[in-house]
């Protein structure tokens, strides 16, 4: 692990230290708004005690300083209501911007993390952890510039004021105050496990909204609407009865210092009527007690009030980082270096391999030498580690013992992207973007111009179809590709691997769930696409291997046969075996027909 990553990594178990990490990048911003807001704060205090002035002025009778007050007044208002404006346009601009570095980090770390970090984990569920993390910060930060730093700034600052009026009053509330804050943050402290409760049904119910969306062709081939409507209906009641007891608890909280501050309200201005009739307080004096009091032990709820909601944001975003900022399972050597030019030789040599969940190796001490140039076949019934070869030939997943080498290097020692760069991929189940065709077939090489594109899905057998949609090369293609047929999705991988020109190209199943016009023409594009490359082919249908160079025949995660087609045909061997069952079950289907 980098040691930016390890600082990422280690921040995310600390979601304040992470939030300031970005403020940091737009500090000249946030200081306009701490500094708006101290100011717009201390006008307010001084207003109040301007308010005393212009009492005690009036009372005096003096006609003179009247307007002196009153113009004091007047501009400690204007003042006050100018700078929070001010604080909030420069809000508009430096909170925002947080909220788009954060994202754009999180989504270069998601990227970052290997395909099985997705295999357990609902892209929904990861979407709105993005989204709510965003959200999350943002609102913490509004929530501490308007509800949080000001009442406890004007708290601070009415003690001061009041201490010019009794010194022993300032002191009594300062400890009153000092017990309400303390109390209050440890009943929020235990309601800290229902937040985080709630934060992570939130999440779960993200997932599973767009998990439904995403497979909603399964479902109403299924007949399943309703009871997806009902599962969904009961994970949003699960999910507002935690969020319901969250936030009661919280009531809870504003209750008690609701409570508490009446009776201190009417203690106070009791207090000061009684220095008014002692004669040791002015009649301004006693407005200046109550309106400070009204504003500290307000203060203090309001306090109070965006401390508990700010705990329950600081809960999501923690559950958030905690899901999102895992280490990465796959991560570039410390001196990896980048493979300029490749001809496409490959070596694995004594590879051993199992799945994280599973005790037994997919390959045991896999042996296998292709030249650069060689069309190779693997063949095998399911399990026997095909799909696996491919796999950690991309380096999807590490190799913990063996070597896989690429022109004689260590792959695990070259960069993820010279090594992917080297390498055109053709799946069974082609990925397609809810892009138009000329994105899609672009994504093999974005820098491509549309002359290029063209010039791949002619070659890929594409322009007969893509001629035949309503706007050509401009049509969007739905999600995943849905609105294409399957020989149309896999031509357009076919087109994305020519544009892309890599020495190496792997096949995984490219032709086996198509029908017999569609495989023809897949199978047209992928002889132009194969030659002068080294490829490697998973294929169950063995015809579509019989120009090639080699057969590999795996079972259990090694090698039982290797040779040329026709010399494994005529051989006894498990390949025999396989093609004379396929040739079985082939004539079996054409009779039943």
């Amino acid at each position: 692990m980098d040691r930016r990553e390890t600082q990422t990594v280690d921040i995310s178990q600390r979601p304040l230290a992470f939030m300031l990490r970005y403020v940091r990048r737009h500090l000249v911003g946030h200081l306009v708004v701490l500094v708006s807001v101290v100011l717009a704060v201390g006008c307010s205090v001084a207003s109040q005690y301007s308010i005393k002035h212009l009492v005690d002025t009036l009372t005096a009778g003096a006609h003179g300083p009247v307007w002196t007050a009153f113009i004091m007044l007047a501009a400690l208002i204007a003042a006050d209501n100018l700078l929070w404006r001010l604080g909030g346009w420069m809000a508009s601009h430096s909170f925002v911007a947080v909220t788009g570095d954060l994202r754009r980090d999180l989504f270069q770390h998601l990227t970052g993390h290997s395909p099985a970090y997705f295999v357990d984990r609902p892209p929904g569920t990861l979407a709105g952890r993005i989204t709510a993390t965003g959200n999350a910060i943002y609102t913490v930060e509004n929530t501490f510039a308007w509800n949080v730093l000001p009442p406890l700034l004007a708290v601070a600052g009415s003690i001061a004021v009041m201490v010019t009026v009794s010194p022993m009053m300032a002191i009594t509330l300062v400890i009153i105050s000092g017990v309400i804050a303390l109390v209050i943050s440890k009943l929020a402290a235990r309601g800290r496990p229902l937040h985080h409760q709630y934060a992570s049904e939130a999440a779960a119910v993200d997932g599973e909204l767009v998990d439904v969306i995403n497979n909603m062709p399964l479902v109403r081939a299924f007949g399943a609407t309703m009871r997806e409507r009902q599962r969904f209906s009961d994970r949003v009641e699960q999910e507002m009865s935690t969020r319901g007891r969250s936030l009661r608890y919280l009531e809870k909280i504003r209750l008690f210092h609701a409570a508490v501050t009446a009776g201190l309200t009417a203690g106070l201005l009791a207090w000061a009527i009684m220095l008014w009739e002692a004669g040791s307080a002015s009649a301004g004096d006693v407005v200046l007690v109550t309106t400070l009091g009204f504003t500290i032990l307000h203060g203090t709820r309001d306090l109070a009030v965006a401390l508990v909601d700010t705990i329950q944001h600081v809960a999501r975003l923690s559950e958030a980082l905690a899901t999102l900022l895992l280490p990465h399972e796959l991560k570039d050597a410390d001196k990896a270096h980048t493979l300029a030019q490749t001809k496409g030789a490959l070596e694995f040599q004594d590879v051993t391999y199992a799945y994280p969940a599973s005790s037994q190796a997919v390959l045991t001490h896999f042996e296998l030498k292709i030249d650069a140039g060689t069309r190779v076949g693997l063949v095998g019934r399911s399990g026997s580690g095909k799909s696996t070869v491919l796999a950690l030939l991309q380096r999807l997943r590490d190799v913990p013992s063996g070597r896989i080498l690429m022109d004689g290097h260590d792959i695990a020692h070259l960069t993820q992207d010279s090594l992917h760069d080297a390498i055109g991929v053709v799946p069974q189940d082609v990925a397609l973007f809810h892009r138009s065709v000329m994105d899609n077939i672009r994504y093999g090489r974005p820098d491509a111009s549309d002359a290029e594109v063209r010039a791949a899905a002619e070659a890929a057998c594409c322009r007969e179809f893509i001629d035949g949609l309503p706007e050509g090369y401009n049509t969007q293609v739905g999600d995943r590709g849905v609105k294409l047929s399957g020989g149309q999705r896999q031509r357009l991988a076919i087109a994305r691997a020519f544009l892309r020109n890599a020495p190496i190209l792997l096949l995984d199943e490219a032709t086996s769930a198509l029908d017999s016009e569609s495989e023809a023409a897949v199978q047209r594009a992928l002889n132009r696409l194969m030659q002068g490359r080294t490829v490697i082919a998973v294929a169950h249908r063995l015809s579509t291997l019989k120009d090639f160079d080699r057969i590999v025949v795996m079972q259990s995660g090694s090698i039982l046969q290797d040779g040329k087609p026709d010399e494994l045909e005529r051989s006894n061997g498990p390949y025999r075996d396989l093609l004379m069952r396929q040739n079985s079950n082939v004539q079996t289907m054409l009779a039943a027909e």
